[in-house]
């Protein structure tokens, strides 16, 4: 298992090394001339050239990444054209914003979506089955901005009991917790669409094995029966997709963190892209990636807690 683990980890620092390369390279070579950018359009070109030159934008591709990647090693990712402070600070800030609201959407979404899920597929084509499938079609077939839309069309403008915006200030006289509500329903009954229909399938499959058959014949429970064999085994096909929603909330919630205004990593790339802030963008990049890499490891070792013949 040791073994195992460093090598995971050792192919995580290889994949690192590899696109940090590609999209420091990508950000080079692109048609965007930094020094131009910092001093303006109205700057002359003898100005451009001293700043390139004091920026070491002048020196080869291999050298300015050597340069890149012993300051990042180090936690210094440079500082942003956008926001004119350090990149880490930005990155750490909206990053620790966007693991706040994951944290409390995985919280809700996980449990949500198992029981649904698994309600639905203990009685297949009954009513509750049914309703909860036509619940689950609905939530993950309207897009993001369309369903917060509709949320705050009901709880902001008509009711008036919640805020419009999340901009994680109380400012606006509205405390701190009421600003995760909307955008946390959002991404709970959308992403949480998606995985009761794949937890409800594998569960329906699950129960129509013999094995499960067999025990209800001897006599078990149903509830033991579905609690003790049929819920570890249905688990394992949508444990994937159950732990994908770990990279989707961390770097895919751009959607909701603008129509509520908050101050998210998403949010981040996206203005830093707009606004061709290359030190931002190559930070991110590999915050994202690094989030996924470690989500691989998690997910292997939670197929092997619920398979124990994967460990062999």
């Amino acid at each position: 298992m040791l073994r195992y683990t460093a090598r995971q980890f050792l192919n995580m620092a290889v994949t690192l090394l590899v696109v940090s390369f590609l999209v420091f390279a990508l950000n080079e070579l692109t048609p965007i001339d930094v020094a131009r950018k910092l001093l303006g359009p109205y700057a002359t070109q003898d100005q451009v050239d001293i700043l390139t030159k004091q920026m070491g934008l002048d020196r080869s591709l291999l050298a300015r990444y050597r340069e890149y990647l012993a300051n990042a090693l180090s936690g210094n990712f440079g500082e942003s054209i956008l926001y004119r402070r350090p990149v880490a600070q930005i990155l750490w800030d909206r990053l620790g914003n966007t693991l706040v609201l994951a944290g409390i959407c995985f919280a809700v979404i996980v449990p949500f979506s198992v029981l649904l899920g698994v309600i639905a597929g203990m009685r297949e084509r009954s009513f509750i089955d049914r309703a909860i499938s036509v619940f689950s079609s609905v939530c993950a077939s309207i897009p993001e901005f369309a369903l917060g839309v509709f949320l705050l069309a009901i709880f902001v403008v008509e009711l008036g009991i919640l805020p419009g915006i999340s901009p994680l200030s109380t400012s606006g006289g509205w405390p701190i917790w009421s600003q995760f509500v909307l955008p946390a329903a959002v991404v709970t009954l959308y992403d949480g669409g998606y995985l009761i229909s794949m937890i409800r399938a594998s569960m329906v499959e699950v129960m129509r094995q013999p094995f499960i058959r067999t025990a209800t014949l001897k006599g078990m429970p149903f509830r033991d029966v579905v609690v003790k064999h049929a819920l570890r085994n249905a688990l394992i096909t949508p444990f994937t997709v159950i732990l994908l929603q770990l990279n989707y909330l961390v770097s895919g919630l751009v959607v909701v963190e603008m129509v509520f205004a908050y101050p998210g990593f998403g949010r981040m790339m996206l203005e830093a892209a707009l606004n061709k802030d290359i030190a931002l963008i190559e930070a991110g990049t590999l915050c994202a990636v690094s989030v996924t890499m470690l989500t691989q490891i998690l997910g292997d070792y939670g197929y092997m807690a619920l398979d124990p013949r994967i460990r062999v």
